[in-house]
């Protein structure tokens, strides 16, 4: 089978070296990912699936907040990734939300942030791409489906996190002080943002079938197949596999 076209949208200013570390997670799992700036020629009509990045703060004039003086805004990339959420999910297209991508996931579809998150929480401030802080999964989640685990640790970059919850959109994890880490969409097209960034921690497995459900999501879009269901299965399917192969080191039954 071809592998699905993954559209990745990536800063100006890091995109050189983030994309290729996507570009990588993605592969690994199946799809081949396409590299989306502000001066790119989007055609969504040419992908299976989205992934939108993390990087600079999101303008709190999407969502009807204050400018902060410490904010790093980029508002042509908050444009650029707002239309694409939304006719993303038009589209019924699969979506992935990193860090920013998961906030912008919120705030496209409605939602607001906290601007200063760490003020509205007494989570423990953490910034390293090593997976240091701990997050609970919500039970009965899709997000939890994937991960097959109620606690996974995660790295943290982020100082603005989800406040109010945009349209169709539920809480999938939080941090020990109450901090939204993840949020998904409760029906198809799958969408899952995770405050997290899952493609620097793709030597641990749950991190890497984040991607992987990603790229099952987007084989389903394209045949027209259920995204949901399709992800159950494919997950169980290669978890059974795996467990064949590490009960058999010499591949027989």
């Amino acid at each position: 089978m071809t592998r699905p076209n993954i559209g990745v949208t990536v800063s100006q200013r890091s995109g050189w070296r983030i994309f290729p570390l996507m570009a990588f997670n993605i592969w690994l799992v199946g799809g081949k990912a396409l590299r989306w700036q502000t001066a790119s020629a989007i055609d969504l009509d040419a992908v299976d699936g989205v992934v939108v990045g993390g990087g600079d703060d999101i303008s709190p004039m999407l969502y009807g907040g204050k400018i902060s003086a410490r904010a790093r805004l980029d508002p042509d990339r908050d444009e650029m990734e707002k239309r694409i959420v939304l006719e993303a999910t038009a589209a019924n297209i699969p979506v992935l939300g990193i860090c920013r991508g998961s906030q912008m996931l919120n705030v496209a579809l409605g939602g607001t942030l906290h601007q200063d998150a760490y003020s509205a929480f007494p989570s423990r401030f953490y910034k390293t791409i090593l997976p240091r802080k701990a997050v609970e999964i919500d039970e009965g989640t899709r997000l939890g489906q994937i991960l097959q685990t109620g606690t996974l640790t995660v790295n943290a970059l982020h100082t603005q996190a989800v406040d109010k919850l945009g349209e169709n959109i539920g809480v999938a994890a939080r941090d020990e002080g109450g901090m939204v880490q993840a949020i998904e969409r409760m029906s198809d097209p799958f969408a899952i943002g995770v405050q997290w960034h899952p493609e620097h921690l793709f030597y641990r497995t749950g991190h890497r079938r984040l991607f992987k459900a990603l790229v099952l999501a987007a084989q389903a879009y394209r045949v027209n197949r259920p995204q949901g269901r399709t992800v159950d299965l494919g997950l169980q399917d290669e978890a059974a596999r795996i467990g064949r192969d590490n009960s058999d080191p010499a591949g027989k039954a």
